[in-house]
């Protein structure tokens, strides 16, 4: 069964009504691949407001979300209320959430598990540091990131993967297509071998960091890479010639 392509431009912490209204007539006049999987991640307070603007062929995200489903946590969001508001996927896992915002492993993991529980699609991110890749330490860091998500995803059926060299996110600097490919099959394996051949398979898996119009048709050509997850680039016009990589 080929996978379907899938990608997503994480808006982060950038956007105001205008401009966000912009970006979403830009996007919806634009001809897009019909085989490609578009999920918008938008910042909380304008998901409402995007999912108005936008086709239904485009999916919104929360880019965080909390584990539980309602209670004392100020200035958290449940999946719950992702859903009320119009989103139908969460972005959880982000090296921005690790290591800005110092969430652990198992805290992700749990986030991951309780908003597919509520019926979310879930980009789970995983990715290692420049001194970790420096250190040849790349297959263990994304192996236990992804044991942590193992440990509390039991069905993947809507989870894709976003593996995100952290070294490469917004940095300018990209993984070579074969280094992105290597990490991709060395993923794959681990499924294979600690999940299932099934799984394996069919679990899409993106890559993510600096991604742009210039590279994305070589990183999309690899075999293990299934669809990009773009920072800075997915405000921009050349979004389009990301999401049409495969055309």
């Amino acid at each position: 069964m080929a996978r379907k392509f899938c990608v997503g431009g994480n808006w982060k912490m950038n956007g105001d009504k205008a401009s966000i209204t912009e970006l979403c007539k830009t996007l919806s006049g634009a001809t897009l691949d019909e085989n490609v999987e578009i999920v918008l991640g938008c910042p909380f307070v304008y998901i409402n407001f995007a999912r108005d603007l936008l086709p239904a062929k485009f999916n919104v995200a929360g880019q965080n979300c909390y584990k539980v489903p309602k209670g004392a946590f100020t200035g958290e969001v449940s999946p719950a209320m992702l859903k009320d508001v119009g989103a139908g996927w969460v972005i959880l896992g982000h090296s921005e959430r690790r290591h800005v915002f110092g969430e652990p492993d198992e805290l992700i993991a749990e986030k991951a598990a309780h908003a597919l529980a509520e019926g979310l699609k879930v980009i789970a991110c995983i990715g290692e540091k420049l001194e970790e890749r420096e250190a040849g330490k790349t297959e263990a860091v994304v192996a236990s990131q992804m044991a942590a998500y193992a440990k509390t995803i039991k069905d993947w059926t809507n989870v894709v993967v976003a593996y995100e060299p952290v070294w490469a996110i917004g940095t300018g600097k990209t993984a070579t297509p074969q280094q992105a490919q290597e990490v991709h099959a060395y993923l794959r394996k681990w499924l294979a071998e600690n999940i299932s051949k099934e799984v394996s398979d069919s679990l899409r898996i993106q890559y993510g960091g600096s991604v742009t119009a210039a590279n994305c048709k070589e990183l999309a050509a690899q075999p293990d890479i299934d669809g990009f997850l773009v920072g800075g680039a997915s405000l921009k016009p050349e979004f389009i010639d990301i999401i049409n990589a495969k055309k």
